[in-house]
């Protein structure tokens, strides 16, 4: 099942460009919680899309969008990662 970009929060089976994230309300039907969104591809998509989507996180009118089953860390997860990692390099001394 997908998962919302900004919380991490599990979205609707069906996705539509009006459907929210029911944890934080959200735009479910964003680039940032598709299939095809990756940074760095031609308009940050694997798809070869007709025009580019400026506003990332905003619902959209795509065709092409499928929902993401790849987790999501949310910004505490992330944070406590990076804090591991500094620990484990230096050490809690």
């Amino acid at each position: 099942m997908a998962q919302c970009f900004k919380c991490g929060g599990l979205l609707a089976e069906r996705i539509y460009r009006n459907t929210l994230c029911e944890s934080c309300g959200a735009d479910a039907k964003v680039c940032l919680n598709c299939t095809f969104y990756e940074p760095g591809a031609h308009w940050d998509c694997r798809e070869t899309i007709p025009e580019a989507v400026r506003e990332k996180d905003r619902a959209n009118f795509c065709d092409y969008f499928v929902a993401s089953n790849r987790t999501v860390e949310t910004k505490e997860n992330d944070q406590s990662s990076a804090r591991d990692a500094f620990s484990s390099l230096f050490g809690d001394e």
